[in-house]
This record gives C-alpha cells, structure tokens and sequence, in this order.
C-alpha cells in the first residue's frame, strides 16, 4: 500500500489562474453548465471527457461492491476530473454529478487532453501524476472498477486477479459462498458453479467464467482496429523493448498501435523488484516500471491493444500486414517484433494439470498472498529467480531452492548473498522436478525432487512450486518469414539496417532478437535505438513512392 495520504495535493491539484488560462487552449468543446446532481458522466461511460470546474463543484463517486456508491472527493473551481483511463477515451470507472449548485465545466477529449499533456509541460506533468495517483488510489480502495464473484483462491480467480492487476485494472473479489450480495446475485440470476467466477464489469455488464479476452473487451481495453488504417509502426509485444519503442515512436510523432497477447509488462512486469536498472537506486517492481512506460506511451498518442493476439504476419503483402484473432487484420509500413519468450516448462508429464492451481511462472504479490505461511518450491538459478526468493522467502515457512548449477555461475552475487542470509531457504544444487502429485479439484499436493547425481528421489508435499527456468523465443507465429537462429531467436542486421530483419521493414529488438542481452535495460535501449531505423525505413519507402 502506497502513503497517498501525504499526496493528496498531488493527487486533487488547483490549478491557478494562469494554469487554467493555458488549459483553456487545449479544450475539446465550449465550457457546459450543469443543474444541481445532474449527471456528468457516469461509471462504465465510453469516451467520458475530463472536465476542468470553472464554477460550482463535481461530486465523484466510486462503486463500493454490488450496488453501492462511495465518494472519492469533490472537484472546486480549477480542478479536473478523471483517472489514466480518460488519457485513451476508455470506460470511466468512476462517475460525476454537478455540486448542490450545480457547475460549469470544460471538457477534456482523450485526444485534448494528451495534447494537454504535450503541450504544457508545467500544467501537463501536474495532470499527469494526478491521473496516475488517482488510479492507484482506486486499486488501494478496491470495491471500484471490476468485481469478481467465486470462490477465492480458485485458479480462475486467481488467473483474473493477476491479469487485472498487471493490466493495472482496480478490482476485488467477493465470496461466493460468504458474501450477502454476491451470493443474492447469484441466486437471482441463476448462475451455476461451472459458470463461476461471475465478473462484473464497470458499466454493469455480467461475464459468466469469462476468459481475459472476453474480460478486456467488456472493459474496453482493446480498442477497435480498423482494417483500413495504415499505421507508421505496429509493434507486437508490451514488454520494456515494446513500450520503449513506442513511447520514442509516439513521441516523434508516429502513428503507433501496439499488441500483446497476455498484459502489458511481459516477463519483467511480472519480477517483484528490478534493481539492477538505472536511475532505481531502491529497485522498482516490474508492473511498476512497465504501468509508467504505459502512461506515458498513452500519453504521446499511442494505441495500444491488450490482449490481443498476433496469428501471423503477411510478409509477402504491400504493406505489411499483421493477421489477428478474430479474423482481423492491420496493415503497417515498418513492424517492430518485441514479442519476447515464453515462459519454459520443464518436461513433467501432468505440469497442465496444476497451472494455475499450485504451479506458477511469476511471483507477484497475488502469488505471495495464496502460499503464506506454507512450505514452497521454487526452480531456477537467474536473476529472475532469485528475486522470487528474496520476495517469498520472508513470507513462506520454508522454500526449497532447486538448481542445476551453482549459483555463482547463473546469479548476480547481491543476491546469492541475500539468499544465503535467508534462515528458512534450503538449496539443492543438481536437482529437478522429477513428478507432480494431486488432482484437478483439489490443486497440486506434493512434488518429488531427483539429485542428478546418483538419481536419489525426495517427496515433499507443497502445495506451490514456482517455476524460473528461462524462456524460449516467442516467435512462431513469424514462421516462414523472418529469419531465426538454430534456437528460433529472430537474425538481425544483415542488411545496412542492424535491428531490421530479413524482412524489408519488419525489426527485431529485445529478448526474442538474436544475440541480445537478457537485461530489462538493454530492452529498453533496442526500443529506443529502433525508432531511428524506423524513420530512416520511412523515408526509404517514401522515396520509393515518389
């Protein structure tokens, strides 16, 4: 939980006169007036503007569980209304009614307000941390945003959970079986239990067991594509090499859309604490670094599409097209792959059984919280991985620690010295996952480690074992157009442009190019080093043309 007491003028800022003044230029429409409790916009509302309170007030609400509302504070003159969502003209999660004397307001399209933020470096970085305290300030609340009704702790609760909250999407979870309103919902309406978790959206739709897509579009988290539109870049992938390239893409002014398949972060977005990247001398958490790389690509105008699937790219069309779920399609001049890796899975013969319900790739707080006090596994020797330790050690009773190599050979020494301070963290080195024990209801109940060495077998019964083992590339669905190493890592430079691939046009950067170095800030380097190729491929093309 964050001190947002001590923010709270950050988080409600007054702008003075001249600040209004010059927010004044950047207005989508004339200043409106409105009679007293009448709605300005409303919680779920498409494209709701912000609204700048040139007289009277604006009382905001909050939902606060089913079918209550909560105040969240009122806007006075030279206050403005809205959250990280009006930056991309998503649904409002929370709603506005004129003050007992009514107001008059000006209004803040998505597309004025970034060109706010562009514009006024002085009002913009004052709007900017606002919007951004006031969502992490409705995730602390909880109740606003998404309502999750079902059994806690379940797998698909869980999958809900983590992909919310690394969408950076307040939610909270009501008992099924405990809760008096979630429970009357169900009964009301007749849900039976394979068709849990209920999801209420924002605007009051109800998802039965929805998938994340199903959840993202009742949220509007994927905008629409048009099939006509020609974009300067897609970029398929919001990790950092990702959201890197399309913040310096966006803010040179190129139309950018980026597209990711899972929730903006990749594989760093899930790490508990990054602190080996520069300027974070305390470290920082994965989805924090990669919620303010998001704001700020919104900022800049870029869309961005989550999730979203990527099937194929057309490499032999003109222009380039990328074929997306849904028998969609894009159609771009250059394409940045940033897809990154996948997480690896170790070769044990039930591991499906128990995703999601006792076997895990990430460690997030989510995570922490389900296996508190219990006796824990953890696979793999990186950097990644000993992060994990250092997080769960002091909150789980007991973790084993399997790797196959000495640490020293695979791990940053900061945090081999951590672990090593760790009371309660127990290594095998030359060890591995040799079986799962447990069954589809009730989750994974034992699993038995084998010492490659003299092939020795040990049972312990955990009911959570995390899994750091490295990534593959992700990179099949460029099959048979760009092309790849013998491990499937994409080639690049073999043209005048370095990060462009064997495709004209189509660059490579980040974890999933070859030869790449595996860091967060290398990623992020590529990302930026990207855009200039990009321009000069531009031009190229548009000489091309000519």
């Amino acid at each position: 939980m964050s001190d947002l007491g001590t923010r709270q003028h950050q988080m409600f800022p007054l702008l003075d006169a001249g600040q209004i003044a010059t927010a004044r230029r950047f207005a989508s429409g004339p200043a409106r007036q409105f009679a007293a409790g009448e709605t300005i916009y409303a919680i779920g509302e498409q494209d709701a503007p912000a609204w700048l309170v040139l007289q009277g007030a604006i009382d905001v609400f909050r939902r606060d569980g089913l079918s209550h509302e909560a105040p969240i504070t009122t806007h006075g003159v030279g206050q403005l209304t809205g959250e990280v969502n009006q930056l991309a003209g998503r649904p409002s999660i929370a709603a506005g009614r004129a003050g007992a004397e009514g107001c008059t307001a000006l209004p803040f399209d998505a597309a004025h307000l970034r060109a706010l933020m562009v514009g006024s470096a002085d009002v913009g970085e004052i709007v900017m941390r606002a919007l951004i305290l006031r969502r992490v300030g409705l995730i602390e609340q909880g109740g606003a945003g998404t309502l999750l009704i079902g059994v806690p702790n379940s797998p698909a609760i869980v999958r809900l959970q983590g992909f919310l909250t690394r969408s950076g999407y307040p939610n909270l979870v009501l008992d099924a079986a405990t809760d008096e309103e979630g429970r009357a919902l169900i009964e009301r309406i007749g849900v039976l239990p394979d068709e849990l978790p209920l999801v209420v959206c924002p605007d009051g739709h109800l998802l039965k067991n929805p998938s994340d897509v199903e959840v993202a579009a009742c949220l509007g988290m994927t905008p629409e594509i048009n099939p006509d539109a020609l974009y300067d870049v897609a970029i398929v992938g919001a990790g950092p090499a990702g959201l890197a390239a399309s913040v310096y893409a966006a803010s040179e002014g190129l139309s950018v859309i980026v597209l990711d398949e899972r929730a903006m972060g990749g594989q760093a977005g899930a790490s508990a604490r990054i602190e080996n990247y520069l300027g974070f001398p305390t470290g920082i958490s994965g989805q924090a670094l990669a919620g303010r790389a998001f704001n700020q690509a919104l900022k800049f105008g870029a869309e961005i599409a989550v999730p979203l699937q990527v099937d194929c790219l057309d490499c032999q069309a003109s222009p380039l097209t990328l074929e997306l779920a849904g028998d969609r399609q894009l159609r771009a001049r250059t394409i940045v792959v940033a897809s990154g890796a996948r997480y690896r899975r170790p070769d044990i013969a039930n591991l499906a059984m128990f995703e999601g319900a006792g076997i895990s790739y990430w460690a997030s707080p989510i995570e922490a919280r389900l296996c508190a006090g219990e006796e824990i596994a953890l696979v793999g020797g990186g950097n990644s991985a000993g992060q994990a330790v250092v997080f769960l050690a002091p909150q789980v009773k007991h973790l084993h620690l399997i790797v196959r190599r000495d640490l020293a050979e695979t791990m940053s020494r900061y945090l081999i010295d951590r672990i090593a301070a760790l009371p309660n963290v127990e290594i095998h080195v030359g060890a591995e996952i040799a079986a799962l024990e447990g069954d589809a209801t009730t989750g994974l109940t034992a699993a038995t480690f084998r010492y490659n060495a003299d092939g020795a077998l040990v049972r312990r019964e955990l009911r959570h074992v995390f899994l750091f083992i490295g990534a593959d590339p992700n990179a099949a669905w460029l099959h048979g157009c760009a092309e790849t190493d013998a491990k499937g890592f994409i080639v690049t430079g073999t043209g005048a442009l370095s990060l462009e691939t064997s495709v004209p046009g189509v660059f490579a950067i980040g974890d999933v190019r070859a030869g790449s170095t595996k860091r967060v800030a290398a990623a992020v380097g590529e990302g930026a080093a990207v855009v200039a190729q990009i321009h000069a491929k531009i031009a190229e093309l548009a000489k091309e043309d000519a």
